[in-house]
């Protein structure tokens, strides 16, 4: 989450104060604001702070190192101890706290193929104890998604997995360790939205599947209230089976029936980013505020760095309060949920000092996770180091997408990590078409003969220019070793099931041969 457009309002930077004065707080408590720097408070901030503000997530934009993101966090609190501070923080290649020395954990899907809660457990804590020595209050994770559509372009190995039941483990095992930090965990992005072809960054999505199948997405979702977690993120995604008109966030069907009436959550509920454009190109983002908190929500969080956009969405609610198109009882209630949370969870932080936590988790779990060919759906069979072996000298080309433009990206690679326990080991990365594929694919033949040759994709079938270059050389070199770092994938000897740094540090581990 974070900003997919500049934004368009250009108002005064305060309105005057036109509610009583603890209406605008709750106004204020139902925001959740994101702002450029890592040092210092800008202004804006620091005012709307003062009047109550709920919230600020931080990207990488604000980070430079850990002692820089703790003299952050502190000016914050400094101005209202109750401010949460929050974070994307689900492990695997999305995370924004690398600078700052986050642990390395592989992502959920190849926890879910380790299966493991006890392993989950631990890598969780690592994460959540991170984030507690920074003064960081909230991790917007895990993702109870559930990747089961195979043209899916934004959960995919996010995930835990496809079945509701392994998902329900690790997410209660995921939610209890993060608790026992002190932090507060967020399962996302309520119904569900691993059954869509649509990226809500980018545009609308819709899943067109039946009641019954949409409601088995919810079953993990309902595992993770049962586990106690105190907040979860709403869905930009139109479920027509469920509300034929409005997405999960503005729809008052999804967030207040089956949410709050069924599945019985009494937490605090946050709209993913009111600038993506699920949002804000059908409906604004000030009005997608005011519709959100309408329908149910108890906090809209606004990313994009520029504060007008912030101060827009607040604006809209006070003028929606004030024409009588939005409850005051509705604002209340969900500034009360706000309130309670910050003083279950930021009230307490920085209290004591912050126990350590198991560095090794990570790569242990991702080592455990790589795994022998797949049969297409299912997961292969284990492997031991050397078991498929490309052996010391290889040429490496790592093949993967453009960086989301929404989700951090710590610039690793299959090849650094080769190189890093093989330094004879040469190749490529490459993230885009080639300018010329033919021309690559025959250099590639050149420079790799009389070496191993290792052909990695990610997600290759989403991106058909991954499969067609990876076809070609192994037209050219049927002996290559071919790796999947995403999703599983026939043509794959090897599957890492994530770009996580550790787990292309375990998947090098076995292409290079060495003993673990």
């Amino acid at each position: 989450m974070k900003s997919m457009q500049q934004p368009q309002h250009h108002l005064p930077l305060d309105l005057p104060l036109d509610l009583p004065v603890d209406l605008d707080e709750a106004v204020h408590r139902c925001l959740v604001a994101g702002f450029d720097g890592t040092a210092g408070v800008p202004d804006t901030l620091k005012r709307l702070i003062e009047r109550g503000l709920g919230g600020v997530i931080l990207f990488t934009r604000n980070v430079r190192d850990a002692d820089q993101v703790r003299r952050l966090t502190d000016e914050l609190r400094a101005l209202r101890p109750d401010l949460l501070v929050a974070i994307d923080n689900e492990g695997g290649g999305i995370g924004h706290l690398v600078a700052a020395g986050a642990p390395e954990v592989p992502g959920s899907y190849a926890l879910g193929v380790v299966d493991d809660p006890d392993l989950t457990a631990r890598c969780a804590d690592a994460l959540a104890g991170h984030l507690a020595s920074l003064g960081i209050t909230v991790s917007y994770a895990p993702v109870a998604d559930l990747q089961h559509h195979p043209g899916n372009p934004i959960v995919r190995t996010r995930s835990f997995g496809a079945e509701p039941e392994l998902a329900a483990r690790h997410l209660r095992a995921w939610i209890t360790a993060t608790e026992a930090r002190g932090v507060a965990s967020c399962a996302k992005h309520f119904p569900g939205h691993g059954g869509t072809v649509t990226d809500s960054h980018h545009e609308m999505a819709v899943d067109r599947r039946s009641y019954d199948e949409i409601r088995a997405d919810v079953e993990p979702f309902r595992a993770a209230v049962a586990a106690g977690v105190p907040m979860l993120m709403s869905a930009h995604v139109v479920y027509p089976a469920l509300d034929p008109e409005r997405p999960a966030t503005l729809s008052r069907r999804i967030l207040g029936d089956l949410l709050r009436h069924d599945l019985g959550f009494d937490g605090v509920l946050v709209s993913d980013a009111l600038e993506m454009k699920a949002i804000a190109d059908r409906y604004g983002e000030a009005a997608g505020a005011r519709l959100a908190l309408a329908a149910g929500a108890d906090q809209v969080i606004v990313a994009v760095p520029d504060l007008t956009t912030t101060l827009a969405c607040r604006d809209a609610v006070i003028g929606a309060l004030r024409d009588g198109m939005l409850a005051e009882e509705r604002v209340r209630e969900a500034a009360g949920r706000v309130r309670r949370l910050a003083d279950r969870y930021a009230g307490a932080m920085g209290e004591g000092v912050v126990a350590p936590w198991d560095a090794d988790a990570g790569l242990k779990a991702a080592r455990r996770a790589v795994r022998g060919g797949s049969a297409g759906s299912g997961v292969g069979g284990a492997v031991s180091a050397g078991a498929v072996s490309a052996g010391r000298g290889a040429y490496v080309v790592d093949l993967f997408p453009p960086p989301h433009p929404a989700l951090n990206w710590g610039g690793e690679d299959l090849l650094s990590e080769v190189r890093a326990l093989d330094p004879t080991a040469s190749g490529m990365a490459l993230n885009e078409v080639p300018v010329d594929p033919r021309a690559m694919v025959e250099g590639v033949l050149r420079w790799a003969a009389g070496v191993p040759l290792v052909v990695a994709t990610s997600d290759a079938g989403l991106y058909p220019w991954q499969r067609e270059l990876r076809e070609a050389l192994v037209a050219g070199r049927g002996d290559a070793v071919v790796v999947e770092t995403g999703l599983p994938d026939r043509a794959a000897a090897l599957c890492s099931y994530g770009r996580g740094r550790v787990n292309l540090r375990a998947l090098a581990e076995v292409l290079v041969g060495n003993g673990v």
